[in-house]
């Protein structure tokens, strides 16, 4: 991450950082079988979205690095097609982090219902995951605002992110509470 490198960047660690509360909610879910019924189901649904956000890590940074080769092009006139290929490359360069904030989204839900009724004992790793899934939500979620407002994009894509942080907040706001 620290190295001198454009990539992985706040996207991935965004994804990553989904991706780690997703364990933490598998991990607590695991350890709640006998306080809740859906324990398992719970933690099949936690290594599912895991395994997604792990993957759009690796999506976000190809997706930045198509930003930048479409960047080095030459400019419009010159070599020809550079900005559509901006265009384009910021388009998938959004719809990644957007995706990231709709799995950490999920992930914060998760961790909700895992915190409300499942082992007492793992309430602090729910909680820890809930936040973490509402900081990877809100980092997406400005990374697509960003990405939107250079690559002149519709308007609906950071309304989406919007609703994602919206939804994992929500769900920590839950964990909060109880």
């Amino acid at each position: 991450m620290a190295a001198r490198e454009p990539t992985p960047g706040g996207g991935g660690v965004a994804a990553v950082t989904a991706a780690l509360a997703a364990g933490l909610v598998g991990m607590a879910a695991r350890f709640s079988a006998a306080q809740l019924p859906a324990a398992a189901d719970l933690a099949d649904r936690a290594d599912q979205l895991r395994g997604r956000a792990a993957a759009l890590a690796d999506r976000d940074a190809a997706a930045y690095q198509a930003v930048l080769a479409a960047y080095r092009r030459p400019k419009d006139g010159a070599g020809g097609g550079r900005r559509p290929r901006i265009k384009a490359a910021l388009h998938e360069a959004t719809a990644t982090p957007l995706e990231i904030a709709e799995v950490a989204a999920r992930v914060a839900e998760l961790a909700a219902d895992v915190a409300a009724g499942g082992n007492p004992n793992l309430r602090g790793d729910a909680t820890v995951a809930a936040h973490l899934a509402v900081a990877s939500a809100q980092g997406a979620a400005a990374l697509v605002g960003i990405n939107t407002a250079q690559g002149g994009l519709p308007g609906e894509l950071p309304e989406r992110a919007a609703r994602a942080v919206a939804t994992a907040q929500a769900a920590t706001a839950r964990v909060s509470a109880g």
